[in-house]
């Protein structure tokens, strides 16, 4: 059985992903408060990636979206993301059989 996401829930998504985001801003902009670690980095960025992934990010995340730079690019690249794997599954089903079965070639 599916379980629905409450409010709560979501406000939790929604700090985890604000604090990312403020580590991947504050590493981004050269601040010297920020102490960067590149597997941190990478995890924040994957994360953010995951949620944006899981939930529209202009309609849940819109405030994050304002205010930080790296939270933009993530959901764009994500939104892009969408868009270019439907245009390949409908418009070029060959590319999007060539593409699967690479993937399955580099999991380990």
């Amino acid at each position: 059985m599916a379980q629905k996401l409450n409010l709560s829930s979501l406000k939790a998504f929604e700090e985890v992903a604000g604090r990312a985001a403020a580590y991947l801003d504050a590493c981004d902009s050269d601040s010297r408060r920020a102490n960067l670690d590149p597997d941190h980095y990478q995890q924040c960025a994957g994360l953010l990636v995951h949620i944006f992934g899981l939930f529209d990010a202009r309609q849940n995340f819109l405030p994050l979206l304002t205010q930080s730079p790296a939270a933009r690019e993530i959901a764009e690249s994500v939104r892009v993301g969408r868009l270019l794997q439907t245009s390949c599954l409908v418009y070029y089903p060959q590319v999007a059989a060539a593409l699967g079965r690479a993937a399955a070639e580099k999991s380990p």
